[in-house]
């Protein structure tokens, strides 16, 4: 669904108000020590689950096809596990409000930094592949890393309501990181570049592409797949170094990312095989921690046909 309104929007004095109270919710939840907000989490976690069924039928669907030889019981304990999962990054995205820098380093680690570094030294921005995986908002920790000259930033979705659109800015702008949206990402870079800044950007791109975007398919998770290509376009066109944030889940509230390079110069590689690399990383994590994974997102749900008969309409 197309959003209605710009990221620069204004807000109305009621919506002002709105966003206040609401974060002050957020804020004051988010006071509460972890372990507090993970018994949140679970009783939440037994409201969408057992007694709503949130998107269960897509959950079970997406799991079916894509783990074919596990046994219906294997396939419930990725579904529990999920669920449990979902409800904790709901709360730990709330935790963001209030969380200092400290708790953040202690939370989520890194690896491989020296590579981002290396890739600057030389002059080259770098583009961070990652996807829907373990708590993706605490991945703006990579700001509290990365050198004070370079551009830390990350592409993001304007939302459809312009209160909840400014209060996750607020919380995904809390590391340090600049949120830019989608539309306008192309032009940030090219200015950071007249400015001699290079941009250090985050790229969430396993989501499904829009229907009138020509995507690039691949086999994923045992199913034909259809992966956005405008982010290796800008990648090549920018001439940045391509990596990988390969997360994993520690423990509850704990994550590590291994930062892995894909590609260090971009444009010297045929077409879609930026896609391709991130696409078959993207599929190793997941089936190393499945239930990590944003399984209630209708991933599938649009075949070759779809997008062959939205660029016929186009012409």
């Amino acid at each position: 669904m197309a959003n209605n309104y710009s990221a620069t929007a204004k807000l109305t004095l009621a919506e002002k108000i709105l966003l206040e109270v609401l974060y002050g919710i957020v804020y004051l939840t988010s006071l509460f020590p972890m372990c507090i907000l993970y018994l949140f989490s679970d009783c939440l976690c037994f409201l969408v689950h057992d007694i709503v069924g949130y998107r269960k039928k897509v959950v079970r669907k997406n799991l079916r096809n894509s783990f074919p030889d596990k046994s219906d019981k294997e396939l419930r304990e990725i579904e529990n596990g999920f669920y449990h999962y979902f409800c904790d990054y709901i709360y730990e995205t709330i935790r963001l409000a209030s969380m200092s820098r400290e708790e953040m380093k202690r939370r989520m680690t890194y690896s491989g930094i020296e590579h981002i570094n290396d890739s600057l030294a030389n002059g080259r921005g770098v583009a961070l592949y990652l996807g829907h995986y373990c708590n993706w908002e605490w991945v703006t920790s990579i700001g509290l890393y990365i050198p004070e000259t370079a551009h830390g930033c990350q592409v993001y979705h304007v939302l459809e309501s312009k209160v909840m659109d400014k209060l996750m800015l607020r919380l995904r702008s809390r590391m340090g990181t600049e949120n830019i949206p989608m539309k306008e990402v192309l032009r940030r870079i090219v200015k950071d570049r007249q400015n001699n800044v290079l941009p250090v950007l985050g790229l969430i791109s396993d989501q499904r592409p829009i229907v009138y975007n020509v995507p690039y398919w691949t086999d994923f998770l045992h199913q034909d797949t259809a992966f956005i290509t405008g982010s290796e376009r800008m990648i090549k066109m920018c001439k940045m170094s391509c990596m990988y944030l390969d997360v994993s889940r520690v423990k509850r509230g704990y994550y590590h990312i291994d930062i892995v390079p894909i590609a260090e110069t971009s444009e010297s590689l045929p077409d879609w095989q930026l896609t391709e690399r991130y696409a078959k990383a993207m599929e190793k994590t997941i089936q190393r921690q499945p239930q990590f994974w944003l399984w209630s997102h209708d991933r599938w749900k649009r075949g070759h046909e779809s997008y062959f008969n939205a660029e016929k309409e186009k012409k």
